[in-house]
């Protein structure tokens, strides 16, 4: 009940405190920077670094869905989007990751030991991995069944990245994560210290 509440007033806080409207804008520059350096055979089956677990557990889920979609406008001033492409890219890099991703954290909050290592490897490591496995399994489903591309080509142009970015997903949001921890505890919005660090 408490990440719940939190989750209410996130937009009320951000409103009357200027440090956090900063965090948001330079996670948004952050994540905008990432997803410059990517990599793509065909249209609209790129690969990039998300980075999007780390900035869920640093903002939490209404933040985070912010920071990405802006981060993803940001993008779209350097890049040319069509109406459909942008479309896809907010629901495949935004709303898509940041569900999953706070989802995932919520499971975990829930079912594992509140730990300080539980929290770096399973809920920043792991899951920002499958984060990244899960954008792109979920993208090729849709444009398989859209019919924009054949599974044949889906499989051996953009699928099986899959696999190969889930361990560089992982390390950058568990470096990410485990740097701020340590050093910047308060920042991070879901690290609370009387329940991790008390075990």
């Amino acid at each position: 009940m408490f990440c719940l509440t939190f989750e209410k007033r996130a937009y009320t806080l951000l409103l009357a405190r200027p440090e956090r409207q900063t965090g948001v804008l330079a996670i948004s520059v952050i994540l905008a920077c990432l997803w410059q350096i990517k990599a793509g055979i065909l249209p609209e089956l790129n690969i990039h670094i998300l980075g999007i677990t780390a900035a869920t557990l640093v903002l939490g889920f209404r933040l985070s869905m912010l920071t990405s979609t802006i981060a993803l406008l940001i993008t779209l001033l350097t890049q040319n989007y069509t109406i459909d492409s942008f479309g896809n890219a907010w629901m495949f890099s935004v709303i898509l990751p940041v569900f999953f991703s706070y989802g995932l954290y919520l499971l975990i909050y829930r079912l594992l030991l509140h730990h300080f290592f539980v929290y770096i490897f399973v809920g920043a490591f792991i899951a920002g991995g499958m984060t990244a496995a899960f954008r792109i399994i979920s993208s090729s489903l849709y444009f398989f069944y859209t019919g924009v591309y054949d599974w044949q080509t889906l499989s051996d142009n953009y699928l099986y990245f899959s696999v190969i970015m889930w361990f560089p997903e992982a390390m950058l949001n568990g470096m990410a994560i485990t740097l701020l921890i340590t050093y910047r505890p308060h920042w991070v919005k879901t690290f609370y210290d009387k329940e991790y660090l008390n075990k």
